[in-house]
């Protein structure tokens, strides 16, 4: 069975891990990784920029994840050695902001102070979230009109 999840991190770590074709979550546990199966759906939720960046709140990538094998990265002599999954990212996803979607999403709609379920780094998230999400990501900039 598929299941769909929202990763919480900053930017500027979502898009290292676009560029690397891989999904990391919760500063690179193994746990949360484990729960993901194959063709499962992510969609990533940043925040912020970066750590210390500014505000931002958006949906930054949308992926499957393209194998049931968690792995470790770096190797033995390295402190931090985080666990990852590989994923296929959506190229053509655009970041989106979460506001226009907060009345919409099951998640949010349901849930009045939803933003504190997101400390955990990730959530399951219906279907319904995820192709609303999805869409969202894929409308046309008003530069493309």
């Amino acid at each position: 069975m598929i299941r769909y999840w929202l990763g919480v991190v900053h930017r500027d770590h979502v898009l290292r891990g676009v560029e690397m074709g891989i999904a990391q979550t919760n500063h690179g546990a193994r746990g949360a990784l484990e729960r993901m199966g194959e063709a499962d759906g992510l969609v990533y939720y940043s925040p912020k920029t970066a750590l210390e960046g500014e505000s931002l709140k958006e949906f930054t990538a949308i992926a499957r994840i393209t194998d049931a094998d968690v792995f470790q990265a770096g190797d033995r002599s390295s402190s931090w050695r985080p666990w990852r999954r590989r994923a296929d990212y959506d190229t053509d996803a655009v970041a989106a902001s979460i506001r226009p979607l907060l009345p919409v999403l099951e998640f949010t709609r349901e849930n009045p102070n939803w933003g504190y379920q997101l400390r955990r780094g990730l959530i399951e998230i219906s279907r319904h979230d995820f192709d609303v999400i999805r869409a969202q990501m894929r409308r046309p900039s008003a530069d493309d009109r």
